[in-house]
């Protein structure tokens, strides 16, 4: 690890010197090309300081190990204890640095939530799902847009797609693809029985057309009449947009603007993003399969949690995580799992690097 740290210097020093040649500006594309590659160093120069300086002072310390003063003795030992207990600690900090970053940590989501086995239950336990992203979302500071919905008119939800835009949206998200039980007597149940439904949610990073390159001809873009609320004019205008991507068969629509530009915009932003997730999805299947993360694949079709209403539990299978604090994670209260999430996947991927 020291020896990457020091080439890391070593690069970075080399990058400094360059980067003060006044003429450097000039080739703007090796200009942006070296400014990139030094911020990225850069977060590895403040832990490589303190470690080199923790060196020297457990070294000053360690040839006063045996000062004749007793006192003094005592407090070069508790000087040491501390001294490596931070260089531990900073040293596994140092070590998650080398975990390879993930590309699509700051991008901005699509979220897909789908009512699954269990009818109305499912479709209601699908809104309370979205209620609680989107109160996560406000506590983040994100923006939550809605691209299309379908309900029940009973206060569920057959399914629902927004964007979610802010700082780290993915980062904090990506792992909450996959099936969400639902444990609880429903609202119709007269027996008092507890009913088990399920919902799925898909997590996709927003894609930009550098990211995904789309052939016009590979669409097949239909218009029809908006159907469900909005009075007349949804019954006079054909503004909703179906949109095929033939090559994949992927069908996404929207219908919710009164805009049928705007429809597009939104069904594109869409299609971008789930023809992004398949790509990636086809490229580790090919040549990646061993950097799933044991806290799970982001397959929709993987049950990752569970919440038991009359026990008010909730729990995270991926990694026997189970919190009785089934309340406050429903009005957005999702830091502790999304942390204990990330951790836990920090720690299979350091054992996958073997820094």
């Amino acid at each position: 690890m020291l020896e990457r740290l020091q080439e890391i210097k070593e690069r970075y020093d080399e990058i400094s010197h360059l980067l003060a040649d006044p003429d450097l500006p000039k080739d703007r594309e090796r200009y942006t090309q070296l400014t990139k590659e030094h911020a990225g160093l850069e977060e590895y120069m403040g832990p490589y300081k303190r470690l080199m300086e923790l060196e020297e002072e457990i070294s000053a310390h360690d040839a006063m190990r045996d000062d004749p003063d007793p006192e003094m003795r005592e407090l070069v030992r508790d000087e040491l204890e501390r001294l490596r207990a931070e260089k531990a600690e900073l040293e596994q900090a140092i070590r998650a640095l080398f975990i390879p970053k993930d590309p699509n940590d700051d991008k901005d989501v699509i979220l897909e939530i789908r009512a699954g086995t269990g009818g109305e239950e499912a479709a209601l336990f699908a809104a309370d799902l979205f209620r609680m992203y989107a109160r996560y979302a406000e506590s983040q500071g994100w923006k939550v847009e809605i691209l299309s919905q379908n309900d029940t008119g009973k206060g569920g939800l057959k399914e629902i797609i927004a964007g979610i835009s802010g700082r780290r949206v993915y980062a904090k998200l990506k792992y909450e693809s996959g099936v969400h039980r639902v444990q609880r007597v429903p609202v119709t149940e007269a027996s008092g029985r507890i009913h088990t439904s399920a919902v799925t949610v898909a997590i996709l990073p927003e894609a930009q057309e550098v990211d995904i390159d789309i052939d016009p001809k590979d669409l097949r873009i239909d218009t029809y009449r908006s159907s469900g609320s909005g009075g007349q004019h949804v019954n006079k205008t054909e503004s909703a947009i179906r949109i095929t991507h033939i090559p994949t068969g992927l069908v996404v629509t929207c219908q919710d603007e009164k805009s049928q530009h705007k429809n597009k915009a939104k069904a594109m932003t869409v299609l971008r993003a789930r023809l992004y997730q398949k790509a990636q999805e086809d490229q580790h299947n090919e040549i990646a399969q061993e950097r799933r993360l044991q806290v799970g694949t982001g397959d929709r079709s993987e049950r990752i949690r569970t919440y038991n209403f009359p026990q008010g539990r909730i729990t995270d299978h991926r990694i026997n995580l189970t919190l009785h604090k089934l309340s406050a994670v429903l009005e957005g209260d999702l830091d502790e799992i999304v942390e204990a999430l990330a951790t836990e996947s920090q720690a299979q991927a350091l054992k996958q690097t073997g820094t």
